[in-house]
Formats: C-alpha cells, sequence, structure tokens
C-alpha cells in the first residue's frame, strides 16, 4: 500500500509563513534603498535557504565582501539550523504576519553562531538530526548510514520542495516507524497499515519506545495575563534549548497525553526530579559514530545550552504552561502524545516543541 501520510501531515508540510525581509542599513550602499522582499517560507524548511531567492534583488546595493548570509530579528541572530517555522512559533508570542526580518549578507556573528557555508551545512545538519532521531528510535542508526547517495539526494530535494510523497517513499526504506497504539490506528487505520507495509522488521518504535523530541522553553518569572505582554527574547541564554528523549508509557487502560510529555521533559518544574544516570542522546550518538557525529557543531551546542534549569535536582512548586506550540498549532495537553507525534513531527523525525513557562520563585522572608 502507498505510504501517503495522514491528512494532518500533509498539512504541516504544505505550512508556510509570510515573510518580509529588509537588508540591514549597514550593507544598503545605494539610494533609495531597495524595497524589503515578501515571500513564503516553508515552516519545516531552513531560513539559510532562502538565500538564492533573495541575492540577486539585494545585490546591486550590497557593499563589497564575501557573502555570508545570516538573519536577525529583533535584534536576535536567529540559529540557522532551527526550522523556520520552530523560530516563528518560539519567538513570536502573537504570531505576526508578515514576518519582519532582517537579512544580512556581511559581518557574520561568529561569537554568536555557529558558521554555516551555505545549503551543503543545512543539507548535513538535517542528515545528522536524522541520524540521531534513527538512534533514538531504533536503538542504531545504521539505515541512515547506509543510505545510497540517490537516495539522499532524493530525501534532500523531497524536504527543499515540499514534497511528502517523495519523503515518504525514501523513508520507508530508513525502518522509521509510526507509533503503533490503539489511539492513532483506530483514527487512522490508513496509517498503521503504510506503517506496516513498509516496515515489516521494526512495527512502530517497538525496539526502544523512545521519541525523538527538541524542546525549547520561554522560561518566565513574572507573570502576564496576554501573550502579546511576553518580555521580547534577546538572547539565546534566555531560551532553554532540550533534547530529551520521551519514553511513551505503555500501562494497560491509561493514555500517555501531551501533559504527560511536558513532565517528563521538564519535570523540575512538575515535582518529577531530574531522571537519575540520563544520559543525552548527543552522548550515545558520538560513542556510536564519533567520526560522522564531527559532520556537525549541533550536537556540542545542544548538549551546553540547556542551561541551568535542567541541572536542579529540586523540584519546583508553581509552574504554569502558558502555551505549547507545535507547527503553529497550540494543542490542548489532554492530546494523546500518540497522535501529536505522528502527526506534527518534522522531516528530520524530530517532534519540535516550543513552551511559554511562567515559574515565579517563592520570595524569601
Amino acid at each position: 500500500m502507498e505510504n501517503v501520510g495522514t491528512d494532518a501531515l500533509k498539512y504541516v508540510w504544505k505550512g508556510a509563513i509570510p515573510l518580509q525581509i529588509h537588508l540591514h542599513d549597514s550593507e544598503v550602499t545605494t539610494l533609495p534603498p531597495p524595497p524589503p522582499v515578501l515571500m513564503l517560507a516553508s515552516r519545516i524548511g531552513y531560513l539559510p535557504l532562502l538565500a538564492p531567492q533573495m541575492k540577486p534583488l539585494f545585490n546591486s546595493t550590497l557593499p563589497p565582501g564575501d557573502d555570508t548570509v545570516w538573519f536577525e530579528y529583533k535584534g536576535l541572530a536567529l540559529k540557522w539550523y532551527i526550522p523556520t517555522g520552530v523560530l516563528f512559533d518560539l519567538l513570536c508570542a502573537e504570531p505576526e504576519r508578515p514576518w519582519n526580518l532582517t537579512v544580512h549578507f556581511r559581518g557574520y556573528p561568529s561569537n554568536t553562531l555557529t558558521p554555516c557555508e551555505g545549503e551543503d551545512a543545512v543539507k548535513w545538519n538535517f542528515i545528522n538530526s536524522l541520524k540521531e532521531a534513527a538512534y533514538i528510535i531504533n536503538g542504531n542508526c545504521k539505515h541512515i548510514m547506509n543510505m545510497s547517495q540517490s537516495d539522499q539526494l532524493e530525501l534532500w530535494r523531497s524536504v527543499l520542495n515540499g514534497n511528502l510523497e517523495s519523503f515518504l517513499k525514501v523513508t520507508s526504506k530508513l525502518k522509521l516507524g509510526a507509533i503503533d497504539d490503539d489511539y492513532t490506528t483506530k483514527l487512522y487505520p490508513s496509517l498503521k497499515a503504510c506503517s506496516d507495509a513498509g516496515n515489516t522488521d521494526n512495527p512502530g518504535l517497538a525496539k526502544t519506545g523512545r521519541i525523538p523530541v527538541r524542546l525549547y522553553a520561554r522560561i518566565f518569572t513574572e507573570v502576564f495575563d496576554d501573550l502579546e505582554d511576553a518580555p521580547e527574547v534577546d538572547s539565546w541564554e534566555k531560551i532553554s534549548y532540550i533534547n530529551r528523549p520521551i519514553g511513551l508509557d505503555k500501562d494497560e487502560g491509561k493514555c500517555f497525553t501531551l501533559s504527560d510529555a511536558m513532565k517528563t521533559l521538564l519535570p523540575e518544574y512538575f515535582g518529577e526530579g531530574i531522571i537519575n544516570n540520563e544520559k543525552t542522546i548527543e552522548m550515545e550518538v558520538k560513542e556510536v559514530d564519533s567520526e560522522d557525529a564531527s559532520d556537525t557543531n549541533l550536537t556540542e551546542e545542544v548538549s551546553t545550552s540547556v542551561g541551568e534549569h535542567t541541572k536542579s535536582k529540586q523540584s519546583s512548586v508553581g509552574a504554569e504552561i502558558k502555551l505549547i506550540r507545535i507547527q503553529g498549532i497550540e494543542p490542548k495537553s489532554e492530546i494523546p502524545f500518540s497522535w501529536v507525534v505522528n502527526n506534527l513531527m518534522n522531516p528530520d523525525h524530530y517532534l519540535h516543541i516550543c513552551v511559554y513557562l511562567i515559574h515565579v520563585q517563592p520570595s524569601s522572608l
């Protein structure tokens, strides 16, 4: 049976964000200055991939020098390896349409951003993320490592072009099946059939029972009622970037919800405590495949940017989740996590979750 994906997954792949992109004033050498560029950016894509469309429109006004494209939003340099939709969901408390970004072709902030040498860097970052996800799901990443050059090319082109059908055709060989659970199979029997048809030796996530998750948490220490009153982000140090797999709870008769997942991801805020002896997936992948892990600096950066929030073993009281946003959707906390994973996962097979958390420390007398 042809693997065509769920209706929700099709909407995710078609998702786009309207952008209004301005060239930074310091790089304008002509009068009048060039007008901003209006374009649609794929939610599952990456900002540097927009450069070939923009460069011809700004080329005549740029100062001499080599191109090193990077973007900023309200003074914050944007991390190029985070999907565009995730950046939008994370930084725009109230969705801004069009999203006003500033583009630079000079003065790359190497002290803030890891180097990006064009499309190849984005491609290999994506492949390495997929490799990490495969290791979480299957306990190894051999299918990614053994991909043919033609499959790699088709996979990457499918992401570039938003071609879900082509993407599923390639990934069916990688044994990265959907979660096999009662809720999903009742709602989407075709999803189970498709998964089983192309994944006979690894149905669902049976090997490890773990879900690849990247969580981006904005943690506020002051209460606010409206999202438009949320403080702006002026530094990445104000965002906790957590790469922590989730093991599904298989208790009979109990539905593992998005709320349960959040408690697993942020145990220090919900009285669960830090999981003892937990090894980050980056450490595991390095042990298994240290040579290829060096293809990107992302692994190293993720492991050092989780922040002090996840280092404390003392649980907190009074934390409130103000917002959860995934693929531009704000799902209810009681939604089954299996549905979220099967329908809202990014092409790198990570579930990217943005959360706004209010945590007011009790005053000490």
